[in-house]
């Protein structure tokens, strides 16, 4: 697991996709990172990997995520990554459930990790809070609603969040990343139709990898101390919008 000085990382979500990419550009950026997913064997298996440590965790069960809190003695970095959209209906037919459990995730479940281990990263003297938010925080596209509106309340949780700590030694990055060919967030979303999950990405010859976002986020995380990248923005060169996208 490294020295006691080595710097502490946890990764939300790192099971798969963009979770599971950061925390291995984490630890081979020198962190010690702790993964918490809900797939226990997937995190175990990356944590042996890269020498770090799986938690099993559920960010939308305060009760635990104060458990998993209290099971840390340094966390100098929080990658909030945890989420996901669900369904693709407009807003006159979609599913309150699905708002519902797209809201308890990607909002509730950034404030309960971020709540949790706040004294914690400012006890690091050096601390910095990390959320993954989306294109979808900064503009709302047709089909989108439930998963625009909970990514629009990620984004102002940050913005507010920077506010409230300025002059504390803790730093609040957000990372808005646009179209990632990620492990399973487009099968989710089209609630595992992989003909519909493809078509997202049909012509677009180089969307958006995991490791480039990990890459944004290791850059961003290991700024000196006084530079705090607010809002980065990070879309493939054929896209220039949430619908604006070249096609081959």
């Amino acid at each position: 697991m490294g020295t006691e000085q080595q710097k502490v990382a946890v990764v939300t979500g790192a099971s798969s996709g963009i979770g599971a990419a950061t925390a291995r550009r984490l630890a081979a950026e020198g962190f010690s990172v702790v993964l918490t997913a809900r797939r226990t064997e997937r995190i175990e298996a990356l944590a042996k990997e890269i020498d770090g440590r799986a938690y099993t965790l559920d960010v939308t069960d305060r009760a635990a995520v104060d458990a998993f809190a209290a099971s840390l003695e340094r966390v100098d970095v929080l990658v909030n990554n945890a989420g996901g959209a669900i369904g693709s209906e407009s807003v006159e037919a979609g599913d309150p459930a699905d708002w519902l459990a797209m809201y308890q995730v990607n909002v509730l479940g950034v404030l309960n990790v971020t709540q949790a281990l706040l004294p914690t990263l400012r006890a690091s003297g050096d601390g910095t809070v990390l959320i993954l938010s989306s294109t979808a925080a900064l503009a709302a596209y047709e089909g989108g609603g439930g998963y625009v509106a909970a990514k629009h309340a990620a984004h102002t949780i940050a913005a507010t969040l920077r506010l409230e700590l300025v002059g504390e030694p803790i730093r609040v990055i957000e990372i808005a990343p646009g179209m990632v060919k990620s492990e399973g967030f487009a099968v989710t979303r089209f609630r595992g139709d992989e003909a519909k999950a493809a078509a997202v990405y049909s012509g677009v010859s180089h969307p958006l990898s995991s490791e480039d976002i990990a890459d944004t986020v290791a850059w961003a995380v290991t700024r000196p101390s006084h530079v705090n990248i607010d809002l980065l923005v990070v879309r493939p060169r054929a896209q220039a919008s949430n619908y604006k996208i070249h096609r081959d």
